[in-house]
């Protein structure tokens, strides 16, 4: 795949938040990809599932651009690899998925979308922030049928159920579409653990706050655990510096130096 490829900045963080005693988030940010997943099944199940899912990514990273059959092939190489890994271990778990992944389209640099559950891609453009993802959950499905009110999502008995998973007991589709990559936007990929305590206008002020992706990301995570901080919480933010030739833009971070339970609000799929 060839095309004008684009100088990204990126950074990342994660927390088990205030209630968990482990973190069933995981994330992968390293080009081309730009990726959150959110495990379910309680410790040993969901942490697992999610590192599954990121890992299942590893075989396009050296790669300056991916396509969108590319990305879907990952996710099904991560279902596969759910579904034997909890066939041996005799439980079930599963993941969702959100975030980017650089691209192009012919000649222009773009980025991919995926996302499959309730994990959150924004992108922010022009100061104002856009859910490019869609949640595939019971409550977004309430919302759409006009059955609910925005404001009563929070305290939805159905709110942590979801629809769509990388699970062995459903074999759903993930949504995966492209779009232009604009020099001066910034996307982010996040956990409910962060969105279940933020609200899209706090999201929108963190992200405009702080010009270094690394602290954008610090600060999200920080807003999050300093109101409940219920559940797992991760952040990846990145920024479109500029389109034209050469590779992204080196970080002095290490994605894996991050900030640093068991299940109680946690997300679960639809039986």
């Amino acid at each position: 795949m060839t095309g004008t490829t684009f100088v990204a900045r990126w950074g990342a963080a994660t927390d088990r938040g205030h209630v968990r005693r482990h973190n069933e988030d995981a994330l992968l940010a390293t080009p081309p990809f730009f990726l959150v997943a959110d495990g379910m099944g309680g410790h040993a199940a969901g942490d697992v599932a999610a590192a599954l899912v990121v890992d299942a990514f590893s075989p396009y990273v050296e790669r300056a651009v991916v396509g969108e059959d590319d990305v879907r092939a990952a996710v099904v190489a991560a279902r596969q690899a759910i579904i034997e890994y909890f066939r041996t271990a005799g439980s079930s778990g599963g993941s969702t998925l959100t975030g980017v992944a650089m691209s192009a389209v012919g000649d222009d640099p773009a980025l991919v979308v995926v996302n499959i559950g309730d994990s959150r891609t924004y992108r922010l453009s022009g100061g104002l922030l856009d859910q490019l993802s869609k949640d595939h959950s019971t409550v977004q499905e309430l919302l759409d049928a006009g059955t609910i009110r925005p404001e009563d999502v929070p305290t939805h008995p159905e709110r942590n159920i979801i629809t769509r998973a990388i699970s062995p007991t459903a074999d759903a589709e993930p949504d995966v579409w492209t779009v232009p990559a604009v020099p001066g936007d910034r996307y982010l990929a996040c956990s409910d653990g962060l969105t279940g305590e933020l609200s899209d206008a706090r999201v929108q002020a963190l992200l405009l706050a702080y010009d270094d992706p690394q602290d954008a990301a610090h600060a999200l995570v920080r807003a999050a655990l300093a109101e409940r901080g219920r559940d797992n919480i991760t952040a990846v933010v990145v920024d479109v510096v500029r389109s034209g030739p050469g590779g992204p833009v080196p970080t002095d971070r290490d994605p894996e130096d991050l900030i640093a339970g068991d299940p109680d609000e946690d997300t679960v799929p639809t039986r």
